[in-house]
């Protein structure tokens, strides 16, 4: 295949195009329509038009690293736009939820920005292309069958050089030449990859729903706005954008469009704003009466928080119900940014305490059609809210003290104004909004430094765009195994091929029909080789001619675009397509794979009884040795929790329960009563592994004949790997009993060190010597305090007078701080002095106590500033109150000069 190179230059738009008196002819009626009837009407135009409807992923990526969020429809097409995977229907279309955050500060003030959304697309994969789209996208959008918008109010941009586009728009759909406008931002272009011109569709909502003046530059559709509303994008993915910065054709052309749902809705529905549509409305008026007796479009501020308690509220329950949680890192970050975001607007409306979790019904009322998941989910998702809610409202109390504390100190420091640090920590931190704090500074008096407080804002998100990098960006399609269309059948209980045929050959992404080297890429007409999939490593081993002579070992198998098992090789002998082979496979590894791939699903099955349905799996590792499964959980596992489980699990296992595999299409398996895993995406024919009614799931793996063979599963460890996720590791069979054996070789030389006669005996031996470890701790404490009392008795050998007080200075022989506080309370105690400096040297660390009576403070002295003067000179660092302070080094040589520098400062 020739690759042509093609020149594009893809630059700023300089010079805009002015429209103005248009006239718009007829001024048809709008239908009136439902968010849902709209959605609905989508799918089903491009069902008719021959596309597979696609279920909208999770909101968590599957597989792809580089995503925070799946924030568009196409970002979970990156498989079939980048060729690694080939769809079985290269026609698509969805609704997929998605989150964007980049412009958070601008929800709520903007008629269209919003952080959850729906974007409905239609995607060809190497299928139709412009001719086919275009003409679409008008009938979708004018038909009386569909939305029947009106023509006139119709206008769309195209990219200058993309004629294809402009002839097909104004010949082919008949829109006149002054409903064109070509600009030069019309290409799509995110770097490396697939890239191309685009076309956007606009409606013309009327001057008098303007932002600018008749005449204004920016009155045209792509300006900057509120006049002409974009409603559809087309992408003509027809380059490739090439590491060197060339852009070259791509050898399957694909589109990419997306329709945001609630800016097409806003339209129908004839809304101001997509908050004023029956998305937003139910969330915003359950908020009203929520509220200190507000109303919604009476006050422009309290506008505000409405929009963004409802945007808000949307993002976060479908988040959680797909299983993201709060934390203070990644995806938990954003959500706990958003919940507390939400709360401190809630309090802004007069809502005092957590609320937000009572808007998560409404939610799911009306997105139920499309999205059950909230309604399923709704118990969970609320308390998890709640949850945040509550701890929201003590981080706020500590955020207010510190706010009074920098006020205060900034008043004590005849300063003007607070820091632009401090405030960007407060709004970092605590969530405050600058709003907050300038408001409050302002009460005060002083003012904050914007300009600091935005450089800080810019850095955090200069350093979060360099963490996410290159977000969007897809890989190159290789042509070579996108090419290969030859079939591969999988055979799940083989485990030797006899006749098992080299249909391909790939060397460094070139087909050959020999291969003489050291590695090689195969696929033959059969295999019994599993290829790595949902958590399950692939299977090794090795492969032989019919003479009997090992010719490679098969070290990984993986999945091509089409979906045939590819095997990765280290050749013995020289191999030759067409000839005929015998694979077979490495059988203890398959039955180690088998075992445990088996006891995942009991695993699954048992954490979901004991723990409660809303535990989902998040991931999961099926290898030969051991198996590992991480789940969705708020809290760790009790050890009762962990024995219910691991015995629920042998028990089953004991029970002997044949494991039966179907093959059916979906529907049928869920009606069968499988369980849909997370963000898994399943072809038109599936497979349902059932162990009894106690596991039924979808799965495509290798599993046992019976639940027997697993022989017993053994816990491991149980343990946290983020924010409301939870993994376990486990064992089973060979392993088990290895490990069993282990542990029971360790308990017996712990019966030796306690003297035990019997195991059994071994806790209460345990707790014996517990207890007279205890009291021998307790006679150490009562002769360390009599030895402290006498010690503090000989701090008066040399009291200083200076400045008025009496001031104690001296370097200590004692065990540490715990030491040096006891010496200062017996201090206190007997009024020994006014100041009290102590110092003393345990293992080489350095530490110091510093404390005050009431004379000395009101003298001007706090023990923080002085232990803060003091700590860098002995390495260290510490604060504390005005009576007392202490600190740590790590240079016990220089405690001398620090209790000099004191006094000094004294």
């Amino acid at each position: 295949m020739v690759t042509n190179t093609v020149a594009i230059e893809v630059v700023p738009r300089t010079e805009r195009p002015h429209i103005c008196n248009s006239i718009f002819f007829g001024g048809k009626s709008m239908k009136k329509l439902t968010s849902s009837q709209v959605r609905q009407m989508f799918l089903d135009f491009f069902k008719e038009h021959g596309h597979m409807v696609l279920k909208s992923a999770s909101l968590i990526p599957q597989d792809d690293p580089t995503l925070l969020w799946i924030n568009s429809g196409v970002a979970t097409m990156k498989k079939y736009f980048d060729g690694s995977v080939v769809p079985k229907n290269h026609r698509i279309t969805s609704s997929q939820k998605s989150i964007r955050t980049n412009d958070i500060e601008n929800v709520g003030k903007t008629a269209r920005h919003q952080t959850f959304f729906e974007m409905l697309g239609n995607f060809s994969v190497g299928d139709y292309f412009k001719e086919e789209v275009i003409p679409w996208a008008w009938e979708f959008l004018t038909s009386d069958k569909w939305l029947g918008l009106d023509p006139d109010k119709l206008y769309v941009t195209v990219y200058p050089k993309d004629t294809d586009a402009y002839r097909l728009w104004h010949e082919v759909v008949g829109l006149p030449e002054s409903h064109i406008v070509q600009l030069e931002d019309n290409f799509w272009d995110i770097g490396e990859g697939p890239c191309g011109p685009d076309s956007e569709i606009f409606y013309d909502r009327g001057q008098e729903n303007n932002d600018v003046a008749e005449d204004d530059p920016e009155n045209f559709p792509g300006g900057e706005n509120a006049r002409y509303l974009e409603i559809w994008n087309i992408v003509f993915s027809q380059y490739n954008h090439l590491a060197n910065g060339k852009y070259v054709d791509q050898p399957h052309k694909n589109i990419d469009t997306g329709m945001g749902l609630e800016r097409v809705v806003s339209v129908i529905q004839d809304a101001p704003t997509n908050f004023e549509t029956d998305l937003f409305m139910p969330i915003i008026k359950q908020t009203e009466k929520l509220s200190d007796g507000k109303q919604y479009n009476k006050v422009a501020e309290d506008d505000v928080a409405f929009k963004i308690i409802a945007d808000h509220v949307r993002a976060v329950s479908f988040a959680i119900a797909d299983g993201a949680l709060p934390s203070n890192s990644g995806r938990g970050y954003v959500l706990r940014r958003l919940i507390r975001r939400a709360d401190l607007n809630g309090k802004r409306l007069g809502i005092k305490g957590a609320f937000l979790y009572k808007l998560v019904g409404v939610v799911g009322e009306i997105m139920k059609s499309h999205y059950p998941e909230v309604v399923d989910q709704q118990a969970f998702v609320e308390k998890v809210i709640k949850n945040e809610e509550d701890r929201f409202q003590e981080t706020l109390s500590s955020g207010l003290n510190l706010l009074d504390s920098l006020i205060s100190d900034a008043k004590s420091a005849k300063a003007t104004k607070l820091s632009g640090k401090d405030a960007f920590k407060l709004f970092d931190t605590y969530g405050f909004p600058y709003e907050l704090t300038f408001e409050a500074a302002q009460d005060a008096g002083l003012a904050v430094d914007k300009e600091e407080f935005d450089a800080e804002m810019r850095a955090q998100k200069e350093r979060a765009r360099k963490a996410r990098g290159n977000l969007q960006s897809m890989g190159s399609q290789d042509i070579t195994l996108m090419n290969i269309k030859d079939e591969s059948v999988f055979e799940y209980h083989q485990l030797q091929e006899d006749h098992a045929k080299l249909l391909d050959i790939v060397v460094d992404d070139k087909l050959v029909d020999q291969v003489n080297g050291e590695q090689a890429t195969l696929i033959f007409d059969k295999t019994p080789f599993y290829a790595e999939r949902g958590g399950q490593v692939a299977d090794h081993g090795e492969i032989f001619n019919q003479a009997g002579e090992l010719v490679a070992h098969v070290i990984d198998v993986q999945h091509a675009p089409n979906d045939q098992n590819l095997h990765f090789v280290e050749l013995v002998l020289p191999m030759q397509k067409g000839e005929e082979y015998v694979l077979k496979v490495d059988e203890q590894r398959r039955r180690g794979l088998k075992h445990n791939h088996t006891a995942t699903h009991l695993l699954h099955a048992a954490l979901r009884q004991v723990l409660g349905t809303h535990t989902h799996q998040a991931g999961s590792l099926v290898e030969p040795d051991y198996l590992r499964f991480d789940f969705t959980s708020l809290e760790p596992m009790t050890k009762r929790e962990i024995a219910t489980v691991e015995r629920l699990v042998n028990e089953k296992i004991w029970a002997e329960i044949p494991v039966k595999t179907t093959i059916t299409d979906q529907e049928t398996g869920l009606k069968m009563g499988a369980l849909a895993l997370f963000g898994e995406k399943y072809h038109e024919k599936v497979r349902v592994v059932q162990i009894n009614d106690f596991s039924i799931e979808f799965c495509g793996g290798t599993h046992c004949e019976n639940t027997d063979q697993i022989g017993m599963l053994k816990i491991v460890s149980e343990s946290a790997i983020g924010a409301g996720m939870r993994r376990i590791v486990a064992v089973t069979g060979q392993q088990a009993y290895e490990y069993a054996v282990k542990h029971d070789e360790i308990l017996k030389e712990i019966q030796d060190e306690v003297k035990a006669t019997k195991v059994d005996d071994i806790q209460n031996k345990v707790v014996a010597l517990e207890d007279a470890l205890r009291e021998e701790q307790k006679t150490v404490e009562q002769l360390k305090s009599q030895i402290n009392q006498a010690k503090a008795s000989d701090l008066t050998d040399d009291i200083k007078d200076i400045n008025g007080l009496k001031v104690i200075a001296k370097i200590v022989d004692v065990d540490g701080m715990n030491d040096l506080r006891e010496l200062s309370d017996n201090w206190k105690t007997q009024n020994l002095s006014d100041v009290l400096i102590l110092g003393t040297t345990v293992a080489g660390k350095a530490n110091m106590l510093i404390s005050l009576n009431d004379k000395a403070i009101k003298a001007g002295h706090k023990a923080g500033d002085l232990i803060k003067i003091a700590a860098p000179i002995f390495g260290g660092g510490g604060g504390g109150r005005p009576n007392m302070a202490q600190a740590g080094g790590k240079n016990p040589a220089g405690l001398a000069k620090a209790l000099e520098t004191v006094l000094n400062e004294l």
